[in-house]
This record gives C-alpha cells, sequence and structure tokens, in this order.
C-alpha cells in the first residue's frame, strides 16, 4: 500500500504523526517547502492536548512520483478543481481518494475520479499551526472522532481507510454517509464563520451571549434547509443535533441555549481555519460552508438571512472594509 495525505497543513501533519507514529507508511505532501523541510528535518512535533515528535516523509507535489492506492485530502475545498485533475494522475486504478474536507466535498471528487473511488470523512476534532513542522492538538484528544462513509456504497479500501484513521481516534462507518455529513456542515456553519469573523474560539463562540444566540439560529436554520432537501441528520458524537437544538418554542430556545457551551467541551480552545485564512489576508471557505446552506436554501424556497448576513461579513473582511472583531457579532445580532 502507498498512502499520502495531500494538504499537510495543521491537520493534516497532526494526522499524519499519529499514522507515522503507530508504523504505517504514509507521505506527507504539502506546496509550503519550509514544511517540507521542517518535516523531513526535525520530524513532526505534536503539542497542546498532546505531546509527542516523530519522523516522517514529507514532500512537495512536484516531488510526487509512482501511484497511490490512497489519497486523504486535506486542502481548502476551494482548490478542488485544479488539484483533484492533478491526483487523478497518482492514484491508482483501484485507489480511492478520501476527503476529510469540511462542507460537501464528495461531490467534486465523485466528478473528477468517479463515485468507486470516493470516500468522505467527517472530522470532529481541530488544530492549529505553531510553527513549520509543529501543529497543536486544539480538540481534547478522545474527541478525536471520524465519520467515514461514501454515497456508493461499499468503495475499495473502505477497511484499511478505517484502519489508518483509527492510528487518531475512534471511527465510525455510517451507512447515513451524508446525514453525517450534513450534520458535521450544520456544526461547522454555526461555529466557523463566528470564530472567524470575532475571533473567538469555538469555546467563546458558545458562551458569549452575541455569539451564542447567532450560532443557535444558524444551526436552525441548517435544519430547515436539510429537512427540505429529505435529509436525516445523524448523531455527532453521541449526540442528536436537532432533539437538542431545534427551536420549537421559546422554552425549547431558552434551553438549547443553555446547551451550546456544553456542545464545545472537548473543543474550548479551536479556532476555525476560516479566522486564520482571514487573519493571514487570505479568502476564506464561507462559501464552501455556509454558502451550501445558502444556495440549497434559495433552491428549495428556504430563507437563511442568519447565513446571508455571515457570508456577507466575511467577505466583507476578505475586501478590507472590516476588521476582524468580537463588534461584528453585536452588529450582526442587531441586523436579524
Amino acid at each position: 500500500m502507498r498512502v499520502a495525505i495531500y494538504g499537510a497543513g495543521a491537520m493534516g501533519t497532526l494526522l499524519g504523526a499519529y499514522i507515522a507514529a503507530n508504523g504505517k507508511q504514509i507521505d506527507l505532501i504539502t506546496r509550503n517547502a519550509g514544511q517540507v523541510s521542517a518535516l523531513n528535518e526535525r520530524g513532526a512535533r505534536i503539542v497542546g492536548n498532546d505531546n509527542f515528535t516523530v519522523n516522517v516523509n514529507a514532500l512537495t507535489p512536484d516531488e510526487m512520483s509512482g501511484v497511490y492506492d490512497i489519497i486523504f485530502l486535506m486542502t481548502k475545498q476551494r482548490e478542488n478543481p485544479q488539484i483533484l485533475t492533478t491526483l487523478r494522475d497518482f492514484l491508482a486504478d483501484d485507489g480511492v481518494i478520501c476527503t476529510l474536507q469540511n462542507g460537501l466535498p464528495e461531490p467534486s471528487v465523485i466528478e473528477a475520479v468517479g463515485g468507486r473511488r470516493c470516500l468522505g470523512c467527517a472530522v470532529a476534532w481541530g488544530a492549529s499551526t505553531v510553527s513549520e513542522g509543529v501543529a497543536a492538538l486544539t480538540s481534547k484528544k478522545k474527541k478525536m472522532t471520524f465519520v467515514l462513509g461514501s454515497m456508493h456504497g461499499r468503495t475499495q479500501h473502505l477497511e484499511t481507510v478505517k484502519e489508518y484513521l483509527e492510528c487518531a481516534g475512534k471511527v465510525t462507518v455510517e451507512e447515513n454517509f451524508f446525514g453525517a455529513r450534513w450534520a458535521k456542515l450544520a456544526i461547522n456553519a454555526a461555529f466557523s464563520p463566528l470564530s472567524a469573523i470575532t475571533g473567538y474560539t469555538f469555546g467563546q463562540v458558545s458562551r458569549k451571549k452575541e455569539t451564542r444566540a447567532i450560532a443557535l439560529k444558524l444551526l436552525n436554520e441548517a435544519f430547515a434547509v436539510a429537512e427540505e432537501c429529505g435529509v436525516v441528520l445523524e448523531p455527532i458524537q453521541g449526540h442528536n443535533l436537532v432533539a437538542i437544538f431545534k427551536c420549537k418554542s421559546k422554552f425549547k430556545q431558552f434551553l438549547a441555549l443553555r446547551m451550546l457551551p456544553f456542545s464545545m467541551l472537548g473543543h474550548t480552545k479551536l479556532k476555525s481555519g476560516m479566522y486564520f485564512d482571514l487573519s493571514q489576508g487570505k479568502k476564506c471557505d464561507v462559501d464552501f460552508i455556509n454558502g451550501v446552506i445558502q444556495r440549497l436554501g434559495r433552491k428549495f424556497g428556504v430563507e437563511t438571512p442568519v447565513n446571508d448576513a455571515v457570508i456577507e461579513t466575511a467577505h466583507q473582511i476578505e475586501r478590507g472594509e472590516r476588521k476582524i472583531s468580537p463588534e461584528n457579532a453585536i452588529e450582526l445580532l442587531r441586523g436579524i
């Protein structure tokens, strides 16, 4: 077996470190030449909620050769068309690409390599880059879970992919994978953009009055769109999001607001990838997270005013029209 992680940023480095520490072959691929040098010279160093260093094999895309049986895709989804065109040439005829990206990335992978060569994985943990070759686990180790599945039934290498992911955490193979993917999408849509536009951690988003109220509204818009799409959301880390957070009355809203901080207990230090992109002057993935809910809402006649407002706020930061600040949440809540 030849296996690679394409996109060895914080999360890719962390997953690769766990795989290498368990004695399995893995190549870590990234366009960041400095990251490649650091990983090859000093190994992958993991800090935060775990602490170890392990030797890994890292390379840049232009150093790739031969074909891989499994490629874990961990880049930003906006780059998928270009990246998948390249990866097709490095994928074995019976190989699979397993996308661990947020949002609903499977259609783009299926378009590039076919349904039988695509696996999806919803990841319920986070990491951040400390420096080149050093990644911090920002979720509790026991919260490192994966939900693995396919939109085309049992797929080649499914059990092997599961074995590799189990080096890092608990893996559930879900028959209703689309429902599991939607559950993760709902969480991402509620917390990631709010972390991005305020600079808060997920723990702070769940505790602060303004962001907690907005997050609950975002969750309920996601539930409404999913229902119109005919999607039944699967539990995430054992919790039924719809049962806990769907607000059918003022009393249920009162309870749900008080439950939100408990939902993030294992991820209090996590900041979203969107935040790191915006803070570095880059475009973030809000269109591939909240934008999915927005576009499907329009298609199925569901209004999504809170997602609309969050998306526009993120774009304003991208355009330099406003800065990352908690004031963005206060202003946003007034407008909705």
